[in-house]
C-alpha cells in the first residue's frame, strides 16, 4: 500500500509542478511587477489562514485577523522598507494586536500563551519573510531579479527535491525523529546537494553577474538552514496534532508545506544581495 500510495503522490507533485511552474515564471519574468507581488502577498495570506488555522483551531475570527495582519505586514514591507519610523511602527502594531487579539477572543487558558505568540510572532514570520521574494524582484529586476528569485526557489525546492530521493532510497539514519521520523541524516546530506546544484546552476544561467563561489556557499547554508525551516514546520505541526499545514497545493499540502524552505533562504539572500554585493 505505502509503495503506490507514495507512487501516486509523486506523479501528483510532478503534475502540480507542471502547471504551476510555466505560471509562475510568466509573472516573474513578463509581467509588471505587481503581479508577482499579488502572488506573494496571496502565498502571505493563505499561509496565514494555515498558520493561524493550527494555532487558533476553530476560531474563524481570530484566523482571519492574523492573515490580515500578515498581508499588512506583506505590504509595509514592500512599499515602506526604507522608511524606518513604518518599519518601528510596524513592529509594534504586531505585536500589541497578538497580545490583544486572545484578550478578545478568550478561548482556552490553556492555549492562551501560544494564541499570544503565534500571533506576536506569525505575521512576521510569514509575512517580512516571504516578502522578500517580490522585493528581490522588484528591486534588482534591471540586474537579474526574476533569475534570483528563480535562484532562491531553486535552493529551496530542489533541496526538498534532492531530500526527497535520498531519504527515500539511501535514508536509513534518523535525523531528528523526536520532530521528524521520516527525515534522515542521508536525505538532509541529499537535501544540501540538491541545494547547491539547484543554485549553482541557476546562477550559471540566469544570474552571471553573481560570483559563483559566492552563491555555492549561499546555496550550502541557506539549503541546511532551510531544512531547519522544514523542522520548525513540522514541530509546530506536532504539536498541534496537524498531518498538512493545508490543502491548497495537490501533493505538496499547503503552503506553509511548500514554502517552508522558501521562508529562509530568501530573507538570507535578501542579506546577502545587500551586504556582500555590487547589485546591494
Amino acid at each position: 500500500m505505502g509503495e503506490p500510495s507514495a507512487n501516486r503522490n509523486l506523479a501528483v507533485r510532478v503534475l502540480t509542478s507542471v502547471v504551476v511552474v510555466p505560471l509562475l515564471l510568466a509573472a516573474l519574468f513578463v509581467a509588471p511587477s505587481w503581479v508577482w507581488f499579488a502572488v506573494v502577498i496571496s502565498a502571505c495570506v493563505v499561509g496565514g489562514l494555515e498558520l493561524f488555522g493550527m494555532t487558533h483551531p476553530g476560531d474563524r475570527v481570530a484566523q482571519a485577523v492574523g492573515a490580515l495582519t500578515t498581508a499588512a505586514v506583506s505590504a509595509a514591507i514592500y512599499f515602506y522598507a526604507s522608511d524606518p519610523r513604518v518599519l518601528v511602527t510596524l513592529i509594534v502594531a504586531v505585536v500589541l494586536q497578538g497580545a490583544l487579539v486572545p484578550l478578545w477572543r478568550l478561548g482556552e487558558i490553556q492555549t492562551a500563551a501560544l494564541r499570544v505568540f503565534s500571533g506576536m510572532a506569525g505575521p512576521l514570520y510569514i509575512g517580512a519573510l516571504l516578502t522578500t521574494v517580490a522585493s528581490i524582484q522588484r528591486d534588482h529586476f534591471e540586474t537579474g531579479g526574476p533569475g534570483m528569485v528563480v535562484m532562491i526557489l531553486a535552493i529551496a525546492w530542489l533541496g526538498d527535491t534532492g531530500g526527497y530521493f535520498a531519504g527515500r532510497f539511501l535514508g536509513k539514519t534518523p535525523l531528528y525523529p523526536a520532530v521528524s521520523p521520516k527525515k534522515t541524516r542521508e536525505g538532509f546530506v541529499g537535501s544540501l546537494l540538491g541545494s547547491v546544484v539547484g543554485g549553482v546552476g541557476a546562477q550559471l544561467l540566469l544570474v552571471p553577474a553573481l560570483p559563483t563561489a559566492h552563491i555555492a556557499v549561499l546555496s550550502l547554508i541557506a539549503g541546511a538552514l532551510g531544512q531547519l525551516g522544514d523542522l520548525v514546520e513540522s514541530l509546530l505541526k506536532r504539536s498541534t496534532g496537524i498531518k498538512d499545514s493545508g490543502w491548497i497545493v495537490p501533493g505538496h499540502g499547503g503552503i506553509l508545506d511548500r514554502l517552508d524552505a522558501v521562508l529562509v533562504v530568501s530573507p538570507l539572500t535578501y542579506l546577502y544581495l545587500h551586504w556582500f554585493t555590487p547589485l546591494g
